[in-house]
C-alpha cells in the first residue's frame, strides 16, 4: 500500500542521521544567483536590443516606402490568389493535422512537440527553470519517483504461459499470426539463459552445446541442438525442456518429454547436492539444476492442468511450494489459485489469499481480482441495482464493492475484457503489472470462474467504473496504490502484438499542435470556400483592411506621401 511504503521511507529517513531535512537546500552563492537573474531577463534584452536597432535602421532601410509597396501590391491581388492561398494552406495543416494523429496514436506525444523539445531548445539556450544542487531535496524526490516507476515498470515472467510448440505455434498455424513479439521471445531467451546455464557449462559437452542452443534465434536450430546434446548424454535435462517447449505439437507430447527431463533432472539434482559444498562453482552447479527441477515440476503441473488433472497439479503446486520456499518470485502460487478456482475449492483459495495478499509481496491482478471474486461471491446471487438503491448496501456487499474497487484501481484494463467489452487474445510470455499485458493473461484464465459464479459480472458491470472517481486527477497520487507510471504504455505495445488494440490508463490527453492544426485547417478551409463563392464580398473585406495607413484609420494611403515625403527629397 502507498500509505505503509510511506512509513517506511519516513522512518528510513528518520533513521540516517547525514540525510538533510526535506524541504531546505543548500544558500546558492552570488554567482549561481546572478547566473540565474541573467538567464531569467535574457530574452527580454535581447527583444529590446532588436526593436531598438530596428527603430535606429528605419531610415537607410527605408521602412516606410517598403510598407507602402507591400500595401500596393496587396491591393492589385485578385480573389483567385486568396482561395488559392488559403486552399494551400488548409491542404498542408491538413496533412500535419493527420500526420500529428497518426503519431500520437503510435508513439502517445506530439512529434512537433518532442521535436521542439529535442532539438530546437538547445539551439535556443532553453534551460532549467530553477537550479538545484546535487543532494536538493527536489533531486531527491526526482530520483526516488523514477526508482519507483522503474520497480513498477518490471517485466515479470507470466506465471501462467501457455507453451510454444503446443499452443502458440498451432495458433499462428491456423491464423497466420504471430501471437508473440520479438521483445517477448528476447526476454525469455534471457530467461532461460539465466535458468538453465551455469559457470561449469564447459564440463559436460551436453551442457556446452545447451548453452548455445538458448542463445540461437532460429527455432529449427534450437531443436536440432537439443537433439545434438541428447547425442552426447542421453540424460540431458535441459535438452528434454526445449523439445518439450518448442517441438511437442500436443500438451501429450509436451507432458511425455517433460517426464523424461524430470527423470533425468532428479539424477543430476541429487547429484550436484552432494557436491555443493566442495567449491563455489559447485554451488552455482547447484541453483541451476535447482532452477531445472522447479521448472520441470512446474510445467508438469501446468499440462496436468490442461489434460483435465486438476488434482493431481495441485499436488504438483503443493510439494513445490513446500519444497523450495525461497522461490517466491516464481509466483507458483498465482497457478494454484487458479486450479483451486477451477476445483471450487473456496476456503483453500481464501487460505492461500490469506498468505500471500501482503503489503510486503507486490501485488497482481490475479490476486486482487481473487479477492474480490471471493467476496462477491457471497452476495452476487442475490444482488440486484434497483434494490441496492431503494434499500442501499449491506455490509458484505460494501465489501464486495470495496474488494473490486481495489482491485480495479490496480489494474483498470481487466473488466473490459471480464465483460467481453475488448476481445482476447494468446497471453504474451511475460507481463507488465498494472497493464493491458497482465490484464489479458488474467482474463484468458479468470474468466470462466468470473461466469460461473451467478451474478459475479453483474455485480462487476455495475461498480467497477466507480473507481475512477475516488483517485485523484491528475494522478499525483493513487488511492490505494502508486498511481500510474508513465512507462506501461510503452512496453505493453512492445509485449503485445500489433494487431491488438493496446488499452491505455490514464487516457493521455490531445496536445496542444493536434488542436491548433485541427483549427488551422477547418479556418483556412472556410475562407477559402467563402472566398470562391463570394468573392466580391470577401475582397471588400480584404480591401478594406488593406487600405488602411500605416499612419492611421483615418489617413488616405495618398495624403501618407504629400505630408511625409520621400527621405531623399529633403
Amino acid at each position: 500500500m502507498a500509505d505503509s511504503d510511506g512509513l517506511g521511507e519516513a522512518a528510513t529517513a528518520a533513521a540516517s542521521p547525514s540525510a538533510p531535512a526535506p524541504g531546505l537546500s543548500p544558500p546558492l552563492g552570488w554567482r549561481e544567483r546572478l547566473r540565474a537573474g541573467l538567464a531569467g531577463i535574457g530574452a527580454s534584452l535581447w527583444f529590446v536590443a532588436g526593436l531598438g536597432l530596428l527603430y535606429a535602421l528605419r531610415v537607410p532601410l527605408r521602412l516606410c516606402e517598403n510598407l507602402a509597396a507591400v500595401t500596393v501590391f496587396l491591393n492589385s491581388l485578385t480573389p483567385k490568389f486568396y482561395v488559392a492561398l488559403t486552399g494551400t494552406s488548409s491542404l498542408i495543416s491538413g496533412l500535419i493535422f493527420i500526420f500529428e494523429w497518426w503519431y500520437f496514436h503510435k508513439h502517445g506525444t506530439s512529434f512537433i512537440e518532442q521535436v521542439s523539445v529535442s532539438h530546437l531548445r538547445p539551439l535556443m539556450g532553453g534551460t532549467e527553470s530553477s537550479i538545484s544542487e546535487p543532494g536538493s531535496s527536489s533531486n531527491n524526490r526526482e530520483s526516488e519517483t523514477s526508482r519507483q516507476n522503474l520497480s513498477e515498470c518490471k517485466v515479470w515472467r507470466n506465471p501462467l504461459n501457455l507453451f510454444r510448440g503446443a499452443e502458440y505455434r498451432r495458433y499462428t498455424w491456423v491464423t497466420g499470426k504471430e501471437p508473440l513479439t520479438y521483445y517477448d521471445m528476447n526476454l525469455s531467451a534471457q530467461d532461460h539463459q539465466t535458468f538453465f546455464t551455469c559457470d561449469t557449462d564447459f564440463l559436460r559437452p551436453s551442457d556446452t552445446v545447451m548453452q548455445k542452443a538458448w542463445r540461437e534465434r532460429n527455432p529449427p536450430a534450437r531443436i536440432k541442438a537439443a537433439y545434438q546434446a541428447l547425442e552426447l548424454n542421453n540424460d540431458c535435462a535441459t535438452a528434454y525442456v526445449l523439445l518439450a517447449e518448442e517441438e511437442a505439437t500436443t500438451i501429450v507430447d509436451a507432458e511425455r518429454l517433460f517426464k523424461q527431463a524430470l527423470k533425468a533432472g532428479e539424477t543430476i539434482y541429487r547429484r550436484s547436492q552432494q557436491c555443493q559444498h566442495q567449491s563455489p562453482q559447485h554451488e552455482a552447479q547447484l541453483r541451476r539444476d535447482t532452477n531445472v527441477l522447479v521448472y520441470i515440476k512446474r510445467r508438469l503441473a501446468m499440462c496436468a492442468r490442461k489434460l483435465g488433472r486438476i488434482r493431481e497439479a495441485v499436488k504438483i503446486m503443493r510439494d513445490l511450494m513446500k519444497e523450495f520456499p525461497p522461490l517466491t518470485m516464481l509466483n507458483i502460487h498465482e497457478n494454484l489459485l487458479e486450479s483451486l478456482l477451477e476445483l471450487q475449492a473456496y476456503a483453500d483459495v481464501q487460505a492461500v489469499l490469506a498468505k500471500y495478499d501482503d503489503i510486503s509481496l507486490p501485488k497482481s491482478a490475479a490476486i486482487c481480482y481473487t479477492a474480490a471474486l471471493l467476496k462477491t461471491r457471497t452476495v452476487s446471487d442475490k444482488f440486484s441495482p434497483e434494490t441496492a438503491s431503494r434499500r442501499g448496501l449491506s455490509t458484505a456487499e460494501i465489501n464486495a464493492v470495496e474488494a473490486i474497487h481495489r482491485a480495479v484501481e490496480f489494474n483498470p484494463h481487466v473488466p473490459k475484457y471480464l465483460l467481453e467489452m475488448k476481445s482476447l487474445i494468446l497471453p504474451p510470455e511475460h507481463i507488465l503489472k498494472r497493464g493491458d499485458s497482465e490484464a489479458v493473461a488474467y482474463a484468458f484464465f479468470h474468466l470462466q470462474h468470473w461466469k460461473r459464479i451467478e451474478g459475479a459480472l453483474n455485480l462487476l458491470q455495475c461498480t467497477w467504473e466507480g473507481t475512477f472517481r475516488m483517485i485523484p486527477y491528475p494522478l499525483e497520487k493513487g488511492h490505494l496504490f502508486y498511481p500510474y507510471p508513465s512507462c506501461t504504455e510503452t512496453a505493453d505495445r512492445e509485449l503485445l502484438p500489433p494487431f491488438h488494440h493496446v488499452s491505455v490508463y490514464p487516457k493521455k490527453e490531445i496536445p496542444f499542435f493536434i488542436h491548433f492544426t485541427a483549427g488551422l485547417c477547418s479556418s483556412t478551409a472556410v475562407i477559402a470556400l467563402l472566398t470562391h463563392q463570394f468573392p466580391e464580398i470577401m475582397g471588400v473585406f480584404a480591401k478594406a483592411g488593406k487600405r488602411e495607413s500605416p499612419w492611421g484609420p483615418d489617413l488616405p494611403l495618398e495624403s501618407s506621401f504629400l505630408l511625409y515625403p520621400r527621405s531623399d527629397d529633403h
